[in-house]
Parts: C-alpha cells; structure tokens; sequence
C-alpha cells in the first residue's frame, strides 16, 4: 500500500527510470496522485492522534489485568462457589445504593464475580458500578466503574472514549469518523500509486534521500493497506452519520442483531428490546441460581450476564458476553416465577450481516482473537504513525530546502477521458452520500481548490498580458 500515510506526493521518475507502459488506468493516476497528496496532507494530523490513542487501546486490555489484579481475580482457589445469590448478597451489603441491573458470574477459576449496579451517585449515567466478590468466600474485593459491553474498567475507558473522542462527548466523535472516513481512501490511493511505479523489483541500498523515504513510506503501506481499510470500515459502523446510514441500510435488508423476548411469556425473536432495566435486588421470583442453572441447561456456557427482569411483566435475561474466538452470543429468557426458558436466540441463527458486525467489530477492538490480535492492532497503528511522519518527510523532501513542498499541479481530472470520469463521479456521489464526513470535506476541497485555480489563472494572466505563460490550472 504505498502511501497509506497521510501525504505527500512524488516527483517525476528519474531520467535514467523508462517511462511505465500506458495502461487502461493510467489517465487516474495524476487524479489518485493528487487526491493522495491533499487528503493525506490534511487528514494526517487525525489519523496521527486516531493511531496513537488506538495503540493505547489496544495496550489498554493487559494493562488492565495488571493494575487491576486485585479485583479481577481471588487470593485463593477454593473446592466450590457458593451460589450466586449469596455472592450478589454480600455484594449489596457493602454496596446497599442503586439497583442491581446486571451479574456476571465468575467465568474462571481464579477470577471474581462482578455484580453491576446502576443509579448509583457519582457514575455516568450510562456506566455501573461493578462490585466484584470472591465466588469462594463471598468477599468483596472491591469496585469500580465499568462501561460497555466488553466490561471496561476505568484505565480502558478513559482510553477507550480519548480514542473514540477526545473526551469532548458527541462533538469529539466527529473527529474519529472523519478519520475513518479518510483512512481507506488514503490508503487505497496510496495502494494504486505503489504499484503503479512498477518498481517492484528495485532495492533499497544505495539509494537516499527522497526515494529511500519514498521505498520505505510504500513498502510499509503496501503490506499495512489491507488492515486500513478493514479499521476503516469496521470504525464506520459504529460512527455517528455513516454509522447511522449502515444500520438503516441493515433494517432495508432485514439484516439487524436480534434480541431474544424478554417478555415473561415469551414469543418470537424482535430486533429490539432486550431487557436491560434495573431489577431491584435480582432477587425476583425463584431466584438467581434456577434461572442461571436453567440456562445452563439450554447450552449456555461461561461466561454469561444474567439481566434481571425490567419490570413485572419482564423475564430475566442470560446471554453469553464471549468476545473472543469463538463467539458465545447465545440468549435465554427465563420466567422469573416458573424458572423456565420462555425463548432461545442461538448466534447461530444471527443474519450475515448481523454475525460479521459482531466480528468486525470485535476484531477492530481486540478482543476476537485475545493477545494475538492486540498485538496485530499495536503493530497497525505504529506502521501508521511511520507513514505519517514519512509522507510529511516527503512534502519537505520535495521542497529541495523551502519551508514546504512542491504541491500536485492542478488539472489532473482533465486527463481522465469521459468513460472513466463519469463512473467515477457517480460512484464518489454515492459514497460521499453514504459517509458525509467523506463528501462534504471532500466538495469543500473541490470548491476551494477551483476557487484558488482560478485567482492563479487570473493573476498569470494579468502578469503576462494573457499570453501563454499563465499558471497551470
């Protein structure tokens, strides 16, 4: 992927290179080239803070285990835990204020359950309070804020929202997709200029300067181009506008995430509504430990999140919150006062679309394939961070010792015949329409850019009396 980074442009090959044989897609060079330059030039500087908050994220997950050891895990492995009503129990002695909106039974032989309250003062409204309980003793061992689905605590939130925006709330999130928005055209831009220098075959020794930051800005990029365009993509679907249009786009095809019923007398699967509402004590009806050994035995395995009903009406809830690989997003709805199962939802009854979000999306933030795929992610947004102060590298480079480089002469859409251009714009329309954070920054170059053509053809022309020498448009 050449140029993934975020900038610059090259210079014409050099004398003793021969000239690349015209192919069908050589008119859209020039257009790519210049593309490449401006958007990288002026999207770096999110790409640059969107790869290193990511790095941290993706650093974030064994961190956590480290500076949160003593909660997340028991002193001592007893014979047998004690059953979960006496774990939730203990937990709401210690932690009497809110109500309990969630369990998570220990998934581990060393590791703790977490008990989650909501409504408690002095947490975010959209976070809990996780109480985590020795499952052996009954012991709390402490608590914290978490948020999400993942169970963040609060080293891998405060990263989590710095990545996703800046901790400047809605607002902020225009940042991290207009990133997104730019990262694979950036990066397929600069994947279609590699290539299309043929130069493959030559090596690096010998060279410097310009061309040796030109082969290791390339090289890297050509082998980091597939996993851009991926984070790309994944970072849309949950963004605020093209986010928005994916899910509508889902609904028309009937491909959202259903939910299993929450109602105490069951039904078929809707696409909405699980209960996530506060259940009191938890202790409804026949109590925590029926409704989680009638899960049990419906199939669903460690580690599980028992909901308590949302209301009167309402069953408990118990879905699998696996992440990694394979996924265990299997759900039951359990009567609260017969402790039967009232409705079964298998992930293997999920639309396509809806199975490959939940893997995408997992995978973009590292949990899918545990260490292996953090690593992965740390090593993307480092090759991201070096394109970047490559490209930059090579803007300067190209200045041959001015304070800024040479920009792509401007025309380069004129070079494009008509069968290609059309299409072209068509489809640029359409995508631009679907992921506006693309479009409109991307018609505001246009207009500027057509804007300062033409102040430059007007000058040439005034300083040269109209003749032949005016600027290049």
């Amino acid at each position: 992927m050449t140029t993934t980074s975020p900038t610059p442009t090259e210079e014409a090959p050099e004398a003793a290179t021969p000239p690349p044989r015209p192919g069908r897609w050589s008119p859209l060079r020039p257009l790519v080239l210049r593309l490449h330059f401006y958007a990288g030039l002026f999207v770096a500087p999110f790409l640059l803070v969107a790869a290193a908050t990511g790095f941290l994220y993706a650093a974030s997950f064994q961190a956590e285990k480290l500076v949160y050891a003593h909660e997340l895990t028991v002193p001592e492995v007893g014979e047998s835990k004690l059953p979960v009503s006496e774990q939730v129990a203990a937990a709401r002695r210690a932690h009497p204020e809110g109500t309990v909106s969630a369990v998570r039974p220990s998934p581990e032989d060393d590791a703790t359950t977490r008990v989650m309250l909501s409504g408690v003062e002095g947490v975010d409204a959209d976070h809990t309070l996780a109480v985590f309980v020795d499952p052996y003793t009954a012991q709390v061992r402490g608590a914290l804020e978490q948020y999400g689905s993942t169970g963040a605590l609060p080293l891998r939130t405060w990263i989590d929202e710095f990545h996703r925006d800046l901790h400047l709330g809605e607002p902020g999130r225009l940042y991290s997709e207009f990133a997104a928005s730019w990262l694979w055209v950036i990066a397929g831009g600069g994947l279609v200029l590699w290539f299309s220098r043929r130069r493959a075959r030559r090596k690096l020794r010998g060279t410097g300067g310009r061309r040796r930051t030109l082969g290791l800005h390339g090289t890297v990029g050509a082998w980091a181009a597939a996993g851009f365009v991926f984070l790309s993509a994944t970072g849309l679907t949950w963004s605020t506008y093209a986010g928005a249009n994916i899910e509508e786009l889902r609904v028309q095809l009937g491909q959202t995430t259903p939910s299993v019923t929450a109602s105490a007398g069951g039904g078929e699967h809707g696409g909405h509504g699980a209960a996530s509402g506060a259940g009191g004590d938890a202790a409804h009806g026949v109590g925590l430990d029926r409704i989680l050994a009638a899960a049990r035995a419906e199939g669903l395995g460690d580690p599980v999140e028992i909901v308590p009903p949302a209301d009167a009406s309402s069953a408990y809830v118990v879905k699998q919150v696996q992440r990694s690989w394979p996924e265990k997003q299997d759900a039951a709805a359990v009567d609260p006062a017969t402790g039967e199962v009232t409705d079964v939802l298998r992930f293997d009854d999920y639309p396509v679309l809806a199975k490959l979000s939940r893997w995408g999306i997992d995978l973009h933030t590292g949990s899918l394939f545990g260490l292996p795929n953090q690593i992965a992610l740390m090593l993307l947004a480092a090759s991201l961070i070096l394109l970047i102060v490559w490209g930059y590298r090579m803007w300067w480079q190209r200045g041959r010792g001015s304070a800024f480089g040479r920009p792509v002469p401007r025309g380069a859409w004129q070079q494009v015949p008509p069968p290609l251009l059309v299409p072209l714009l068509a489809a640029v329309a359409v995508l631009g329409y679907f992921v506006p954070l693309l479009g409109i920054p991307l018609v505001a170059f246009v207009a500027v850019d057509v804007v300062l053509g033409e102040i430059a053809h007007r000058r040439g022309r005034r300083t040269y009396g109209g003749g032949g020498a005016t600027a290049k448009r």
